[in-house]
């Protein structure tokens, strides 16, 4: 939650490098975030950004 609070426009693949994860076990976890309300996605998937709810 904090490195999309730092770099909203952040993609799953950068998210994934930056903590030494697969891709597809950030997508997991930002879909499961999603399905809580605790993230959205605002704008497309190319050119928008998350926004964190608290």
């Amino acid at each position: 939650m904090a490195l999309l609070r730092s770099n909203p426009a952040l993609t799953a693949r950068q998210a994934a490098e930056r903590l030494g994860l697969s891709q597809r076990a950030v997508e997991k976890q930002l879909a499961a975030l999603k399905a809580g309300d605790r993230l959205r996605r605002i704008g497309p998937n190319k050119g928008g950004h998350w926004q964190v709810v608290e």
